[in-house]
């Protein structure tokens, strides 16, 4: 192995897993990159646990970009509705991007898997 590639090596116990229970606040839209690569994305709201940092906050909630990239998930996801309560899991992401000021990045959850735990009210499943 090269000193380069050694230096580059991921450690063992090293982990980049995340799982996330919230609600859909952007309709999931699909779209083609300049690459010709299709995603799918939406935003979702997570309620704040406890902690030290939230506490005497009036924020009740946080919300993360997600982006689906697999076919499956891409599926899934794009049935998802403004409301619905989901689950994920996936793996966090800074994207570089060209944006209309030049280069831009963005933190984001890569959306490796997925289910809704419950429809947005007054919706059918549909």
């Amino acid at each position: 192995m090269t000193r380069a590639r050694a230096e580059r090596a991921v450690p063992e116990d090293a982990a980049n897993t995340v799982l996330l229970r919230g609600r859909v606040t952007t309709a999931p839209e699909q779209r083609e990159l300049p690459s010709g690569t299709t995603i799918v994305t939406l935003r979702l709201s997570i309620p704040r646990d406890r902690s030290p940092m939230t506490e005497g906050s009036r924020q009740t909630a946080d919300w993360v970009d997600c982006v689906a990239w697999g076919a499956k998930i891409r599926r899934s996801a794009s049935g998802w509705r403004v409301g619905d309560e989901v689950e994920l899991e996936g793996s966090l992401r800074r994207r570089f991007y060209r944006g209309e000021g030049g280069t831009a990045t963005r933190l984001e959850i890569e959306v490796l898997g997925g289910r809704v735990v419950a429809r947005a009210e007054g919706r059918d499943a549909g």
